[in-house]
């Protein structure tokens, strides 16, 4: 794996992890999800889509407070700066 790593290749991918994808994992963590409540693949798999349903859900209702983002016609677009 360490051989894998030091290819630049591999070091472009996890430049990019780091910044999409880990920081969710962590702002999951810090809202109090620690492990799942259910066994069994679907269980946790619905219980997860939960989680991430509510921090998307959190993330909007932030951006719409600061306003960023607002309702035309029912849908979420920018607002202007």
């Amino acid at each position: 794996m360490n051989e894998k790593m030091e290819l630049e290749t591999s070091k472009k991918i996890y430049r990019k992890r780091k910044v999409i994808v880990e920081p969710v994992f962590g702002q999951i963590k810090n809202t109090g999800f620690r492990g799942f409540s259910v066994r069994g693949y679907k269980k946790t798999s619905g219980e997860f889509s939960l989680v991430c349903t509510v921090h998307n859900i959190k993330k909007i209702m932030r951006a719409i407070s600061k306003r960023v983002v607002g309702s035309k016609s029912g849908e979420l677009v920018s607002m202007p700066a």
